[in-house]
């Protein structure tokens, strides 16, 4: 289902906003300070283009970094871009069909809003560390010393 979930997805809009996302990467990416903004907006472009089966998730590493970027984030590109889904979710909605993809497009404001601190992961997944490194790591749960095992919500 998740895959049929995809195509139809692709055809019917996630093309366009992984376009949009391609685009706010590319000029994010053109000043030195921007590149962290621009490797968000590739990354959330892919989960714009595939989104049924990935979640998004907090980083649990994220900190006060993340938040200025988020600000940054927000006033350059994270408003168009959340109206981009606003729209085509609004488009999408119109037909019967199109409703679980409208319904997709508004799991993916929140992300375009606020990218910086987030992951993107399998829904099959049971825990955080089960995706791979990370360049800042997992960071710590709270409990025992080398416990790197966050779960998901």
């Amino acid at each position: 289902m998740r895959l049929l979930l995809n195509v139809v997805w692709v055809v019917f809009g996630g093309f366009w906003l992984w376009l949009l996302y391609l685009l706010a990467g590319v000029v994010a990416c053109v000043t030195i300070i921007g590149i962290p903004l621009g490797l968000a907006a590739f990354r959330i472009g892919w989960f714009a283009l595939w989104p049924f089966g990935r979640t998004v998730v907090d980083h649990p590493a994220a900190g006060a970094a993340s938040t200025l970027g988020n600000v940054l984030w927000v006033i350059f590109f994270g408003w168009w871009l959340a109206l981009g889904h606003v729209t085509t979710a609004i488009a999408q909605a119109v037909t019967i069909v199109g409703i679980p993809l409208a319904l997709g497009n508004l799991k993916l404001i929140p992300v375009s809003l606020f990218p910086l601190g987030k992951r993107i992961v399998p829904v099959e997944g049971g825990s955080y560390s089960a995706f791979g490194p990370d360049l800042i790591g997992p960071g710590r749960t709270g409990g025992a010393p080398g416990n790197e095992d966050v779960r998901l919500r």
